[in-house]
C-alpha cells in the first residue's frame, strides 16, 4: 500500500563484529529492579515489586553518538542498565523458556528528566516526558549470547569524567532476566525486535553539558557518551 507520507525508516542498533543490523520494534524499562536504587529513590524493595514503562524506538542513541542535553529541565540524571535484545518473542513465556528468546545484550543508559518525573509523580500522571524524549537511551552495540552466553552475575558501573558513579553487580537484579521475560510477556505480546532495560543501580545522578559518560556491564559491553 501506497503512503500519504514516507515511512519513517527502520531503527537500527549495530550488532559487534558483524555487518548487519538489529532492528528495534519496542522498548520496554524495568523500574527500581535494584534495591539499593529503589531505596535511594524513597522506595521499599521489600514491599513493592519492579514495574514497567516503554520509551520509544527512535528514542535510542546508537554508540558513536553525543547525549544532546534536552530542553526543559535542569536535572538531568544517568542511569547505567543492562540492554537485553529478544530474538523471538510471545505470550506467557514460562521463565524456564526465557533465556530462549533472547538475542543478545548490551549496556545502555536511561537518561531521565528527573526534575519532570519528580513534578509528575507528584501530579500523579505519566512519566513519558522525563523518560521517552529525544535520544534518551544510548546504547551500546548488541552482543549476541552465543559470544557471551546468558550472564547472571558481572560488574556493572558507571563513571562521569572518570569518577565511578554507579556500580554494582547483575545478581542484585530484584527480578532476574527470565523474570522480567516471563512477567511483561503476560502483559504484552513480546516480538522480535524487542529491547528490554532491566533497571539500574545505585547511584543515578546528574550530568552536565561537557561531562564524559562511560559505562559497562564486565565482560558484555562497554559506552562512552559525551554530553553536549
Amino acid at each position: 500500500m501506497e503512503t500519504v507520507i514516507p515511512p519513517s525508516p527502520p531503527i537500527l542498533l549495530p550488532i559487534s563484529a558483524s555487518p548487519v543490523g538489529f532492528p528495534v520494534r519496542r522498548v520496554y524499562c524495568v523500574g527500581r529492579n535494584y534495591a539499593a536504587h529503589a531505596r535511594e529513590m524513597g522506595h521499599d524493595p521489600e514491599r513493592e515489586a519492579p514495574f514497567f514503562f516503554q520509551k520509544n524506538a527512535d528514542n535510542l542513541l546508537p554508540p558513536g553518538q553525543d547525549f544532546p542535553y534536552p530542553p526543559l529541565s535542569s536535572d538531568v540524571h544517568h542511569e547505567v542498565e543492562l540492554v537485553v535484545a529478544l530474538g523471538n518473542g510471545g505470550a506467557d513465556i514460562p521463565i524456564d523458556e526465557a533465556f530462549a528468546r533472547v538475542y543478545g545484550y548490551g549496556v545502555g543508559i536511561d537518561f531521565t528528566r528527573r526534575d519532570l518525573q519528580a513534578q509528575a509523580k507528584e501530579a500523579g500522571r505519566p512519566w513519558t516526558a522525563a523518560k521517552a524524549f529525544e535520544h534518551s537511551a544510548p546504547i551500546s552495540a548488541i552482543v549476541p549470547a552465543t559470544a557471551v552466553g546468558h550472564p547472571t552475575s558481572g560488574n556493572i558501573w558507571l563513571k562521569v569524567n572518570g569518577e565511578t558513579r554507579q556500580q554494582g553487580d547483575l545478581g542484585q537484579m530484584i527480578w532476574t532476566v527470565p523474570e522480567i521475560i516471563a512477567e511483561l510477556s503476560r502483559l504484552f505480546t513480546l516480538a522480535p525486535g524487542d529491547i528490554i532495560m532491566t533497571g539500574t543501580p545505585a547511584g543515578v545522578g546528574a550530568v552536565q553539558r561537557g561531562d564524559i559518560v562511560t559505562c559497562g556491564v564486565d565482560g558484555v559491553a562497554a559506552l562512552s557518551v559525551k554530553v553536549v
